[in-house]
């Protein structure tokens, strides 16, 4: 047994981005746990709630929201490590009997430098976010991290983090999508959506601000206000 941790939704203007970690006995997994983007939603949906059902299996997530990625004293490497340290941290709370010390960790890389990344992770886990060791009563175990561009692909138990990370992150946009009942749709939250893009321009048109749903240093959302400005400038 080992544990696989992946994120989904670093790119998109809305929501959060989520990260989850699984562990499991390869063996057990489902044959085909794959990459989250080239799994059907409805299976998908299906296979994460097996993972979250089986006793034999830890899953941990974490959610990065819109406000911690708009902060201008962190970047996508760093918040990419901290949300996947953070599942990594839940999932080893929630570990099955007998997995071994140092636990082996699989993370799909989050930066161009894969030893970098590994490096990076392994820290966050076992020194906190700030390079402070946790308290007495919040150890965690130590880990053995590798990591690897397209692991998602190439690892059963990444995919299977990918497939828990994007249905959390799913279920995230429709809960936000609840809220915003006077539009009729805002889309899956990436830039390349039409519906996502047209939602900003008129939740902006109408409140001269962005949503709280937002990630307001995305340039979709930078130009959503800078086009909003304009049109009141010409009006005027």
């Amino acid at each position: 047994m080992y544990l696989g941790v992946d994120e989904a939704g670093k790119g998109p203007a809305l929501g959060p981005m989520v990260a989850a970690a699984v562990i499991a006995d390869p063996a057990g997994l489902p044959g085909d746990v794959d990459d989250s983007k080239r799994i059907a939603p409805a299976r998908r949906e299906s296979m994460a709630a097996a993972l979250g059902e089986d006793p034999d299996v830890a899953v941990g997530v974490a959610r990065v929201e819109p406000a911690e990625i708009d902060r201008p004293d962190t970047d996508m490497n760093t918040l990419t490590v901290r949300g996947q340290a953070r599942a990594v941290r839940a999932a080893l709370a929630d570990r099955p009997a007998g997995v071994a010390e140092p636990v082996r960790v699989v993370a799909d890389a989050g930066d161009t430098s894969e030893e970098r990344f590994a490096r990076r992770l392994r820290e966050f886990v076992a020194e906190g976010e700030n390079g402070e060791r946790p308290e007495d009563g919040d150890s965690v175990p130590s880990v053995d991290v590798t990591a690897a561009h397209g692991a998602d692909e190439n690892d059963p138990l990444v995919g299977a983090a990918s497939v828990v990370a994007k249905v959390t992150r799913d279920a995230a946009m429709v809960a936000v999508d609840a809220t915003y009942p006077e539009y009729d749709d805002i889309g899956s939250g990436y830039p390349s959506d039409p519906a996502t893009r047209s939602f900003i321009a008129a939740y902006v048109g109408d409140h001269e601000t962005l949503p709280d749903c937002a990630r307001e240093s995305w340039a979709t959302c930078e130009d959503a206000l800078a086009a909003a400005e304009q049109s009141a400038l010409d009006e005027f």
